[in-house]
Order: structure tokens, then sequence, then C-alpha cells
């Protein structure tokens, strides 16, 4: 599988999610290696992470895994993030969900994932979701000494406007490694309205997080997109899901799905949409139906 180098560390193309993995049966150590090797074994090295999936409780599940098989950590890259406070778990006391980009928070933060994971540094730190109240100075600063330290290889943000972007990046010396946003053939607006075109044409590439729009492209408001996407799947030998994730990787902006399940089976299927071969025609019928129009 492709590999793309940003911020100074390299990531497998596609990239496994691990938002649901508080939300299996099993839990158990080896349970999560199994998935982390089926995705090895196609070339899937990425992990993503954050401090607020599972209530608060999926990194520790990672953290249990990497300690049972301590050689799994020199593997994979570990991509986290921070600065959602929800009332549930560890800031259960917490009145109302909110954002915090403090120095204080982020650093705190930091800490508990390298405890949470069993880890000694962090591949690449996002900052979760853009916070009214940023200082950018101050987090611009926080972000700096973090790499700085060696506690953390690479920073960005998910979620982010190219306004907020370069508000944060005009207080940094560190370079934004990537924006892990929404995008997928049913939430394609992205591809449009600048979100996209600002991270091309610096060069950043992009994570996509529900790329399968959260299972929609499998129901009535994808049903015509996903026609096209099966019909495309059952000549390339491929499931349709992986026809739409390919749909993404088409892109010139160098898109890194971001693919989250629990399933075995369909996490040892993830790689197959580097398989796919799409040609222009193909990538605009899919458009065109998820559109629900001819585009102008």
């Amino acid at each position: 599988m492709d590999r793309i180098s940003t911020g100074g560390i390299e990531m497998s193309r596609i990239v496994y999610g691990m938002w649901r993995l508080g939300d299996d049966d099993n839990t158990a150590p080896a349970h999560v290696q199994a998935k982390i090797e089926a995705c090895l074994d196609q070339g899937i090295t990425t992990m993503d992470q954050a401090d607020i999936y599972g209530g608060y409780t999926a990194e520790a599940i990672l953290g249990a895994a990497l300690k049972s098989a301590p050689g799994l950590r020199d593997r994979i890259e570990i991509v986290t993030k921070c600065d959602i406070v929800a009332p549930v778990g560890k800031y259960a006391d917490a009145r109302v969900k909110h954002y915090d980009t403090t120095p204080a928070h982020i650093e705190a933060s930091v800490e508990a994932s390298l405890s949470n994971m069993a880890i000694e540094v962090i591949d690449l730190l996002l900052i979760h979701r853009p916070d009214p109240l940023m200082d950018h100075t101050a987090t611009g600063a926080c972000l700096d000494r973090l790499v700085s330290s060696g506690k953390v290889r690479a920073v960005g943000v998910s979620n982010f406007k190219p306004w907020d972007w370069d508000l944060l990046q005009s207080a940094m010396t560190t370079q934004l490694a990537t924006n892990q946003i929404e995008m997928s053939v049913l939430h394609h607006a992205p591809f449009t309205n600048g979100d996209l075109a600002h991270l091309q044409r610096l060069g950043v590439p992009p994570m996509a997080w529900s790329p399968l729009a959260g299972g929609a492209l499998f129901g009535a408001d994808g049903a015509d997109a996903y026609a096209i996407c099966q019909r495309i799947a059952a000549e390339q030998g491929v499931g349709g899901d992986a026809v739409a994730v390919a749909w993404l990787l088409a892109h010139p902006a160098q898109i890194l799905p971001v693919m989250g399940t629990n399933n075995l089976d369909r996490i040892k299927a993830l790689g197959e949409a580097a398989k796919v071969t799409l040609t222009r025609e193909d990538w605009f019928e899919i458009y065109t139906a998820a559109l629900g129009r001819e585009v102008a």
C-alpha cells in the first residue's frame, strides 16, 4: 500500500479508525492485537485515536494491547486528538460539553494519552475541533513545544476551516501536518467549498473521517451512488464500499480515508480500496448520482 509523508512522519494511505474500539463486545488485548495485525497484513500501519473515543476509554484499550504485545508499537503510527471536554468518563463533572485549547489542557491531554496508550511518543497529535475561544498564540506555542520536547512527532488539526487553519499556523514554527475532515461520496461539499482546495494548495494531505458517510451510503440516501459503486465493484472483484473509498483515493489531494469497524472480516478487506481503478467518467458518474443532478 502507498504511504504518504507529511509533517516529518509517514502514514499508510488507508488509516484504521479506532473510535468504535470500546463499543466491541470483546476489548481483550489479544482481540485488539488481531485487528491491528489484520491491518498490518494489508500495509495499513496508521491507527487513528482520540482521547474522547469510547467515553475516554479507547486509548487505554489500545494501550493494553500494546503492553501485551510490545513489538507492535514499532510497526504502527499512532494519531490521537484532544480538546473536546464532554460530560462523560473522566470529565463526568463537566457542566457542559466544550472545547479547551489552552496549553494546560493540551499538555495534560498529551500526558494522559501517552500513559493510557503506554507509549513514549505520539506520532501525530490533532486539535480535534475548532475552539471559538482559542488563543492561537498560546495554542500554537504549546504545539511547537510539544514537538520540540519529543513527546509528539507532528501536529495537525481536525474539522478546521481554512481560516481556522491559517490563524493557528500563523503562530507556529512547526508546519501543521494534516486536517482531518468529513468527506465521502455523500459528504462531498469539501470538494467545492474550498476546504480541500486550501489543503491541496499547501501540499498538505487531508485525512477523511466517515468515508462511508456513517453507513448512510448503504441506505436510501446513497442508493443511486452506491448502485454505481456496486456495478464497478463487480467488474473489479471488490466490495462496493471499496469503490466508495477509492473515489476519495482518486483525488489528487492525496486523501487518507479513516476506516473504522470492529468486524475482523471487514478489517481484512479494508485494503481492497487501494486495488480499485476509477476512470474520470467513473468518478463523475458516482459524483453525479450523489449530487442528484448533472454537473453544471
